[in-house]
């Protein structure tokens, strides 16, 4: 790249910029900086650095000047950033703010909230990249220094009639789990000893049993290492189903303005206490990161109005109680010409005829023509991360998933796809882990699951918002996913792998088959699905693990 700067631009330009010399580049500065000096270079012929330089760093209103040489921290609250948060301010007046909010972003940590709070917060799809601590790789069985177990003491409740009933079973639930951890890691390790387990070479991928692996004293470390790690995943993915969606839980997360300030909106406009809480101390600390881009981050009347008219409405409209559908994944609609919409799709980026056109040629193809056209797509794929293109949006499937709350934590994860789920309740009966009859655990187990229903319901006569904090995580609730079929191979490879959580990896294994019912070509793009299952599924991944340590520790 020729030289665009002299060498007393250079040394001013430095503090803010990743390089000054290639046409890639990363900025050091404010977050609402950034923001505005990328709106005034969408409108000007000037390169971006080049705009900086003539258009910002000497602006006085600014004081970027104070941010040079490392001289003042630009993540600090001196009276540069003052500056730069108003001169933002006015740069919105010219260029808008919807589009310059997505520009500048904040990393968050909300900690010590409830599993309720937690969904909320990741009900965020766009803009939002949240995540939260693990069920799988951390034990919920710590007490705080008052000696409490952690969960969230909502106040609603607590001020209630059910407070000692609340507190009596919260209790009952984490004591269980605590009390049956290490009897339930002694059973997976008998279950399934070391000696009866496959290991695989991580770096030679070549099989082999314990005996044979354990004379190389590096593979043996690795396989041990990996099988400890394995069994305690195990024993904490089966004792999680105890509890209960009270259970705190830490959020990390990165977002960009806009989709802070429309998060922050929706959850002061929210019913329950927590989530105005919550609002109000993302806000405060928001505050302090990205001022400018949240400012507008309030109650939203029209969220508030329509939550409760279409309570009303609810409660109006649907008299007959539910029929009692206990089927985990029904498709309720799909796409009646898709193999000639993805086939009309595929034409299209690489032809000059309108997409009404193209489909009529799709349609015209026979169906070994169709055939051949998806099997190019479908049999070059060396992996589950060679993603389909886009093409393979263009037909959508609509699930309706009755699942226990534990799964629906992982699956809701997905962002690219419409999603909604009903209130956490106890109406649907709960999923028993198999682990637990074997330990001989089961009539513990639904004596808990059965005082926390009764609780529930006690609740929910007064309460029904935050009866929601009782449920354990066993207990079915639920929601609906409409996807496309690209997100729905992503979604299905993924989570069916060896290492996935058994419940998931059956939904996922349910939706595929609900997908080849109708679509059976098109269901051949799964080339990844994992139709198997596995106990202690997550070792081979555990001694990948254990091998890229060692890598890193050399």
């Amino acid at each position: 790249m020729t030289a665009e700067f002299s060498a007393d631009e250079q040394k001013r330009l430095a503090a803010f910029f990743t390089n000054l010399d290639r046409s890639t580049f990363g900025l050091k500065l404010p977050q609402e900086v950034a923001g505005a000096l990328f709106s005034r270079y969408s409108r000007s012929t000037k390169s971006l650095r080049r705009t900086f330089l003539d258009e910002f760093l000497g602006d006085p209103a600014l004081g970027l000047s104070d941010l040079l040489s490392g001289q003042t921290d630009p993540a600090d609250d001196s009276a540069a950033l003052k500056k730069a948060r108003a001169f933002y301010e006015r740069v919105l007046v010219g260029y808008g703010d919807d589009s310059v909010a997505q520009l500048g972003g904040a990393h968050l940590a909300c900690e010590n909230i409830s599993n309720v709070a937690a969904k909320l917060l990741e009900d965020a799809r766009i803009g939002i990249a949240p995540l939260e601590k693990s069920t799988r790789y951390v034990r919920f069985d710590q007490k705080d220094a008052a000696g409490n177990y952690l969960f969230y003491r909502e106040p609603k409740i607590m001020a209630s009639r059910h407070r000692d009933a609340y507190v009596e079973v919260m209790n009952l639930l984490f004591n269980t789990y605590s009390r049956q951890m290490e009897p339930m890691l002694e059973f997976v390790a008998q279950s399934l000893p070391i000696e009866q387990l496959e290991v695989r070479d991580p770096s030679s991928g070549k099989s082999l049993n314990y005996d044979d692996a354990k004379r190389d004293d590096r593979l043996r470390r690795w396989a041990e290492t990996a099988y400890r790690a394995t069994v305690r995943a195990h024993a904490c993915d089966v004792l999680r189903s105890y509890l209960p969606a009270a259970t705190l839980t830490n959020v990390g997360m990165f977002g960009v303005g806009q989709a802070f300030e429309y998060l922050v909106s929706k959850l002061y406009s929210h019913e329950l206490s927590e989530a105005k809480a919550l609002a109000g101390a993302m806000h405060g600390e928001l505050n302090q990161l990205i001022p400018s881009f949240v400012k507008r981050a309030q109650l939203n009347e029209y969220l508030v109005a329509t939550t409760a008219a279409g309570e009303t409405l609810a409660a109006g409209a649907v008299k007959l109680p539910p029929v009692n559908a206990n089927e985990p994944v029904t498709l309720i609609d799909h796409d009646a010409h898709a193999e000639v919409n993805i086939i009309a799709a595929i034409l299209y980026s690489h032809a000059h005829h309108p997409l009404a056109q193209l489909r009529e040629v799709a349609a015209a193809m026979s169906g070994a023509q169709r055939r051949k056209i998806l099997e190019e797509y479908f049999g070059k794929r060396r992996h589950r991360r060679d993603k389909l293109s886009r093409a393979f949006e263009n037909v959508y499937y609509t699930f309706d998933i009755l699942g226990n709350l534990g799964l629906y934590r992982d699956l809701h994860r997905h962002r690219i796809l419409t999603q909604e789920r009903q209130d956490f309740t106890t109406v649907h009966g709960y999923d028993t882990p198999p682990e637990i009859e074997e330990a001989g655990f089961k009539t513990e187990f639904d004596h808990c699951m059965k005082r926390a229903a009764e609780l529930y319901e006690e609740i929910y006569s007064d309460l029904p918002s935050e009866a929601q904090y009782v449920v354990p995580f066993a207990y079915k609730i639920r929601w609906y996913m409409k996807m496309n079929l690209r997100e729905a191979v992503h979604m299905c490879e993924l989570r069916t792998m060896p290492q996935g959580h058994p419940d998931y990896r059956f939904i996922c294994q349910e939706m595929w088959r609900k997908i080849q019912s109708v679509h059976p070509t098109l269901a051949e793009s799964g080339k990844f699905m994992d139709w198997e299952k596995y106990r202690l599924g997550r070792l081979q991944s555990e001694m990948r693990t254990e091998f890229k340590k060692s890598v890193f520790e050399k």
